[in-house]
């Protein structure tokens, strides 16, 4: 288990959101891990209810006394599986009642809509990743999303070739198919 709650003052600036604070945080975690990464998984949980309901693993995350934590701290959970698909993967997740949410990060090669047209026909989806892997104009980008019971999400997408805390682009609807995916981890 990990908890980021100790980001350094030169990290992601403070955001208004107690979501977007938390995937700030994490995208400032994985930053720090450098890429190539493999996708990563945390458990979202009420900081204060955590310090109530578990003061020693509160301890343990460095949250007792830390007046100024933020509201939500996000746990790593174990490695996921390489060897299998994500969205197989979270179909199998059922989160216990004191998660309040969860996050992803998520490394992916990404094109400008701009090259949607140049697509070869007929390629399955290895062939495809393989195409978009050669392709002159693609981008490494890590995507972090979050999403809460309730159904709020949040996102912050990275550019490897702009890697810096002040080129995050954060919203809401920046990955909707991965936000999907995690709200349906709390379905079950």
């Amino acid at each position: 288990m990990l908890s980021m709650s100790n980001v350094s003052s030169s990290g992601p600036p403070m955001a208004a959101s107690p979501l977007t604070r938390a995937v700030l945080e994490i995208d400032e975690y994985a930053s720090g891990l450098g890429w190539d990464q493999p996708a990563r998984l945390f458990a979202l949980v009420d900081t204060a209810q955590l310090r109530s309901q578990e003061p020693g693993l509160a301890a343990q995350l460095g949250l007792d006394g830390d007046e100024a934590a933020a509201p939500l701290t996000p746990i790593e959970q174990d490695e996921i599986p390489a060897d299998r698909p994500l969205d197989e993967f979270l179909a199998t997740i059922a989160w216990p009642d004191a998660v309040a949410g969860c996050a992803m990060t998520v490394e992916r090669l990404m094109l400008p809509p701009s090259a949607e047209a140049s697509v070869p026909d007929g390629l399955d989806e290895a062939g495809l990743a393989t195409w978009v892997a050669a392709h002159p104009d693609r981008q490494e980008v890590r995507m972090t999303v979050a999403v809460l019971r309730d159904g709020a999400r949040e996102s912050a997408l990275r550019l490897r070739e702009k890697d810096s805390p002040t080129e995050v682009l954060t919203g809401a609807d920046l990955v909707p198919g991965l936000a999907d995916a995690l709200k349906a981890t709390f379905e079950a």
